[in-house]
């Protein structure tokens, strides 16, 4: 029987969606161990081992999805993993979707559209003050994390002199900043697996905000999705290569057209109260998924 181990977030309905994912591989003849956290495992010459599980040997595959409990020696470790077995998502479209420097050079590469972006090193972060001068607003953002935390809005020159201190004492390797987008503080997010769009949904910035992160205080509401945004989501998945990804479009108002802000490597399931709002879209995305796995392990 083949064997797949899962590392699946708990909360927000994520017991009950493992549950159902469970059975639909079982269903197929493939196995499930859930509660694989790579915070766990420890490796061996002859192997990666969770317990007494040798993960490199007896699994055929890995499939983690778990955005807010990452380490770095879960990284680490995720990494050595991938070496050996077939992942969801790969490792390279993980350590991707997890920079945001890294996604918008791979993405304006192959002609899908980003907010404009500076990076440049700690030694040199005068420079961003030419950029603030030439931008007028942008936004200061660490490349990595989620949910909005870290992100910080420069609309004057006094919040640009009070953000310099900040950052000549904070250990920054680089400092990377966005042009701030006009738009109407509300994005479309489409959740993509293998492809195939799963559903579409919008979030909205509350009063006073500009993130529209549902973690910094946004809200969900139901939206339609048109070709151009499915085009823009699918394309954007397919450069970063990940199996299954979530991304985040807002409509630039200066230039009249969509742009996407990220690909999130592990897009959350609708919540209970999500899908009593109307967003049904989990019970598609677990088919899809349970698809995808059967496929990748027995191509």
């Amino acid at each position: 029987m083949k064997k797949v181990g899962m590392w699946l977030y708990q909360n927000g309905g994520g017991v009950e969606i493992e549950k159902k994912i469970v059975k639909k591989l079982y269903d197929r003849g493939i196995d499930s161990i859930t509660g694989l956290n790579l915070r766990d495992v420890i490796s061996k010459n002859d192997g990666i081992y969770h317990n007494n599980l040798n993960l490199t040997k007896e699994l055929d595959l890995f499939f983690s999805y778990n955005a807010g409990e990452q380490t770095v020696y879960q990284v680490y470790m995720y990494e050595a993993l991938s070496r050996a077995i077939p992942m969801i998502n790969s490792f390279e479209a993980f350590n991707i979707t997890e920079d945001k420097f890294k996604t918008n050079m791979l993405l304006n590469q192959h002609d899908v559209e980003t907010a404009q972006f500076y990076l440049c090193h700690r030694d040199e972060k005068e420079k961003i003050r030419d950029i603030y001068n030439k931008w007028g607003k942008m936004v200061f953002k660490p490349v990595d994390g989620w949910g909005g935390v870290g992100m910080v809005l420069i609309d004057s020159a006094d919040k640009f002199d009070l953000i310099l201190p900040f950052l000549n004492q904070a250990d920054f390797r680089f400092f990377y900043v966005e042009q701030f987008i006009d738009y109407d503080g509300s994005d479309f997010r489409v959740d993509v697996v293998d492809g195939e769009i799963m559903a579409c949904y919008g979030r909205k910035a509350r009063s006073g905000d500009w993130r529209t992160n549902i973690t910094s205080g946004g809200s969900v509401f139901l939206r339609d999705l048109n070709n151009e945004v499915a085009k823009i989501a699918i394309d954007a998945c397919k450069v970063t290569g990940v199996d299954i990804g979530g991304v985040d479009i807002i409509y630039d108002r200066a230039k009249e057209k969509y742009i996407v802000l990220e690909v999130n490597g592990i897009p959350a399931f609708a919540t209970p109260e999500q899908e009593k709002m109307g967003l049904d879209f989990n019970d598609k995305k677990i088919d899809k998924i349970v698809e995808l796995i059967d496929k990748k392990i027995n191509r």
